[in-house]
């Protein structure tokens, strides 16, 4: 049997697990008929892409689905989300038929993008509800982001690739992010979202372990049968175990979307009444997060629950609890059979690879000379320049593992600052719209607390690595995300501030 159909059948068992335990909390976030529906698409689409022996075959057949699937669907983001890990992000260029080279490349994400995403954006734009695009800082800081981007393509391409980038802007940055920020209205639809999410997290947990435990990538296969080429998904190891990736194509991309998928669970978890389902999800997706050995990851998902903890009540007497309880970890790390190895991986005390510190510390000095040549709007040919080329590691390839080093070196210091001001506003919008609620335990600021831990926890894991793979379509989407909480806290404190008005003319 070939290796991708072994792989299919480990896959679908693992899913299996993952859904029949998702069942029953699934009942008290979400409609049993939605929960169904998604699950049996996924499963669908899953063994699709593993029997189509052709990416175009999955493809066609794939849009069709989505289509018919997208007209009966309530919440556009939470559809996105659960299939947005399906497979693997390979690309396949679509021939220009003799007009242009070619007309783009595609891969799974924009087909889900163009299949769920587009429409949905059509549909929102024509909603009276919806607010218009612009009217918030963060939208225009995007848009000053995407339009600096698709102008500076042109000294580095020819205006036909220009065009193509910005596609790929719009589909990949703009539509997750407008979608995100304008489809969820109430709590109801932030747990229809945030639980796709995290059940999508939960299968690459899974799926990641049976990787680490087995010493074999589920999915590098699939990219042979379905006749692409793709840089990623390679086998990758340290401290001598593998490096679980999943479909995300590279460990610390499936290290950083556990993460995220952790963040949301932290606001799910108090709306499940079962508690074994609560710790248990929580155990799966803590076990998930180790199994990628990224240590990126794992700082950013301790900033992420350190943020969590310090919006909440007795914030400082909580804090130096964890901090205790992460201080006593270590010595008894050093004495629990096997825990020299996991000591041996900890960013910061460990000795496992310490060599790509060096080199993290080596590419900030290294770029910091290159920009220094094109401080304001960068350079596109930055990898061409002596300092980067030093930086060639064995692989042959210069690794930028800094979102930000690399937003500065490809657009300049401008480029980095409407980069950051843009999810500054964002945090602030959030920080603003939970002071707008007083009650610390009430729901609606708990959702608050959540967003903003998981977009500092984000914003940390990307000080580590590239906007790789999936990176950077998740931030944008979370970023959204925290867009349309501060609406969801506008809207609510205008109606409680309505009916207190109410309230006192009555009495009068």
């Amino acid at each position: 049997m070939p290796e991708h159909l072994r792989a299919l059948i480990v896959i679908l068992v693992l899913a299996g697990i993952v859904f029949a335990f998702a069942r029953r909390p699934a009942t008290d976030l979400i409609p049993q008929g939605d929960f169904t529906r998604r699950r049996n698409l996924w499963f669908a689409l899953t063994l699709l892409a593993f029997v189509s022996h052709s990416f175009w075959v999955y493809a066609g057949i794939a849009a069709i689905v989505l289509t018919l699937a997208r007209q009966r669907e309530h919440n556009p983001l939470a559809l996105f989300f659960l299939l947005l890990f399906l497979i693997p992000p390979a690309q396949a260029r679509i021939p220009g038929l003799g007009l242009v080279n070619y007309f783009f490349d595609l891969d799974h994400i924009r087909l889900l993008a163009l299949c769920v995403l587009f429409p949905a954006f059509l549909a929102l734009r024509k909603r009276p509800d919806t607010l218009p695009f612009g009217r918030t800082w963060p939208d225009r800081l995007l848009a000053a982001n995407i339009l600096l981007m698709s102008l500076l393509c042109l000294r580095a391409t020819t205006i036909t690739d220009t065009f193509r980038q910005t596609f790929y802007l719009f589909i990949e940055v703009f539509l997750p992010y407008y979608v995100a920020s304008r489809a969820l209205k109430d709590l109801s639809d932030f747990k229809d979202a945030l639980f796709a999410f995290v059940l999508a997290g939960m299968l690459l947990a899974l799926i990641g372990l049976a990787e680490y435990t087995r010493h074999w990538l589920l999915y590098s296969a699939l990219i042979g049968a379905l006749d692409m080429q793709w840089g990623s998904a390679t086998y990758l190891s340290r401290g001598g175990s593998l490096r679980a990736s999943a479909s995300t194509g590279q460990a610390i991309a499936l290290g950083y979307v556990i993460s995220v998928a952790l963040g949301f669970y932290l606001f799910l978890r108090e709306s499940v009444r079962s508690r074994l389902h609560r710790h248990l999800g929580a155990l799966l997706l803590a076990v998930g997060l180790m199994t990628p050995l990224s240590r990126g990851p794992w700082v950013g998902a301790a900033a992420m629950i350190a943020v969590f903890v310090a919006t909440g009540r007795s914030a400082v007497k909580r804090l130096t609890l964890l901090a205790l309880a992460g201080v006593l970890a270590i010595p008894l790390l050093s004495i629990v059979p096997g825990g020299d190895k996991v000591l041996d991986l900890l960013p910061f005390i460990g000795t496992v690879d310490k060599e790509n510190i060096t080199y993290r510390e080596r590419l900030i000095d290294n770029a910091l000379i290159v920009i220094e040549r094109n401080p304001l709007l960068g350079t596109f040919d930055f990898r061409n320049t002596p300092e980067m080329q030093s930086m060639i590691q064995g692989q042959g390839i210069i690794d930028i593992v800094n979102t930000y080093v690399g937003v500065a070196l490809k657009v300049g210091l401008i480029g980095l600052a409407l980069f950051v001001a843009f999810f500054a506003t964002v945090v602030v919008g959030i920080r603003k719209a939970m002071r707008s609620i007083p009650n610390k335990d009430d729901e609606t600021r708990r959702l608050g607390r959540v967003l903003l831990a998981t977009l500092a926890g984000i914003l940390v894991t990307i000080v580590t690595v590239s906007s790789i793979t999936v990176i950077p379509l998740v931030y944008w989407s979370v970023a959204g995300l925290g867009v349309a909480y501060a609406q969801l806290a506008r809207r609510q404190t205008s109606m409680s501030t309505a009916v207190t008005a109410s309230a006192n003319l009555q009495t009068r």
